[in-house]
């Protein structure tokens, strides 16, 4: 083997390395946001839905209670199909909201890659 092929291989694995320990660094730093983000996000959701749920309760109670009392039980069904549509389309938008794809500039990234090095070849 020439001593220029030993080179040029080497050459390419020291860059493939740094290229790796760079994407590695921008995946961690990416978990690293990701993980963040997260506990803010469930952190202000449960506080959230603890007193939405608090102020529902007590508006349905107090609507319940001024209504006349012939009407309190049709009165009480129609408040509990209202909660139960909101609650459905709740669920429905975190679905919606769940299918963006975690990392996915980190994937991009060695998308790129990965197409580079082929195009080298």
């Amino acid at each position: 083997m020439s001593l220029g092929l030993i080179k040029s291989a080497q050459d390419v694995v020291v860059s493939a390395l740094g290229l790796a320990r760079t994407r590695l660094d921008l995946l961690s730093t990416e978990l690293q946001e990701l993980l963040a983000r997260l506990v803010a996000l469930i952190i202000a959701s449960v506080a959230a839905i603890l007193l939405c749920a608090l102020a529902f309760g007590f508006a349905a109670t107090a609507l319940v209670l001024a209504a006349p009392s012939e009407h309190r039980v049709w009165l009480s069904a129609g408040v509990a199909v209202t909660f139960l549509a909101g609650a459905a389309y709740l669920a429905w938008q975190v679905k919606r909201d769940t299918k963006a794809r975690p990392l996915a500039a980190s994937l991009a990234e060695l998308e790129r890659d990965l197409s580079a090095l082929k195009a080298r070849e």
